[in-house]
């Protein structure tokens, strides 16, 4: 089990977060009323001319054809996959963002720039109203005893994605250790894009399925996926579960986090917030 730097390493005061969300491929909207994709009828899908659907025979040659490109497909999806990645990571345009992901996310900051932590120089405090400050390097949070949990991410912007593994630290295990004082009634998060941040009340973050995430999709967290370490939100809309986490603080209200200020939910509870009936989550 990895312990918590001590005494020389003391924990630096984070900065705020940005706009720090993973959007996937789809259907965009600012703001956030409820909208839902389009659905197709029957009669849209079917040939007036061909009564009983069955359509016009495809002959053998096409049929091979599209078998051989989708089997190149398979093979060349990962180096595609991790090349987007690569570049999208250092893009402080953001326009990457506009290519497709094979892992079903996006790329998407509003920061400018987001520096990339590793090992030798990541570090998360957890302070504010707590009895034992800590800061914890990556390799002290790897050694804790992780939990993985499977959940459809659901974005307020109405795009999903289904049955996506996050595993980490269970942030009630970091609340336990520093020791959390009486007066405490909120935990605010922030993150070291520079300008991101988000809260939870107490109770929420005690859930068993709020995570302080390491790894997502069964690998480490890379960095456009907010990596090497996100807040992980299961049950409400993803724009709580905070990338590039630097800093856990206990404070005595809720302070609203960055998309909250520009008028989305606090408590963004999936199928009971922002307008949406989504089906929830968690």
């Amino acid at each position: 089990m990895g312990a918590p730097l001590t005494g020389a390493l003391a924990p630096v005061t984070a900065g705020r977060c940005d706009g720090n969300l993973t959007v996937r491929r789809g259907p965009w909207r600012r703001g956030v009323r409820r909208w839902s994709n389009r659905r197709v009828s029957t009669e849209e899908r079917t040939d007036p001319g061909d009564p009983d659907g069955r359509g016009a025979p495809v002959g053998r040659r096409l049929v091979l054809g599209m078998l051989g490109l989708g089997a190149a497909g398979l093979v060349a999806a990962p180096l595609l996959q991790r090349g987007v990645e690569a570049v999208a990571g250092r893009d402080p345009t953001g326009l990457t963002g506009l290519l497709p992901n094979g892992g079903g996310f996006r790329y998407y900051s509003v920061a400018s720039s987001v520096p990339e932590l590793g090992p030798q120089d990541y570090r998360l405090t957890v302070d504010g109203l707590v009895e034992r400050p800590a800061t914890y390097s990556l390799d002290a949070l790897r050694g804790l005893p992780q939990t993985r949990l499977v959940r459809d991410v659901q974005c307020v912007t109405g795009w999903r994605v289904p049955s996506t593994p996050f595993e980490g630290v269970p942030l009630s295990r970091l609340l336990d250790a520093a020791g959390v004082r009486p007066e405490a009634r909120a935990v605010r998060f922030d993150c070291f894009d520079g300008t991101y941040t988000e809260s939870l009340t107490l109770a929420q973050a005690r859930r068993d399925d709020v995570l302080v995430a390491l790894r997502m999709q069964d690998r480490p967290l890379g960095h456009s996926h907010g990596g090497p370490v996100r807040l992980y939100v299961a049950p409400m809309y993803f724009y709580k579960s905070a990338k590039w986490l630097s800093g856990i603080t206990l404070t005595d209200r809720v302070e609203p986090g960055y998309w909250e200020r520009l008028g989305y939910d606090v408590d963004a509870w999936v199928g009971r917030s922002n307008g949406r009936d989504d089906a929830p989550t968690a």
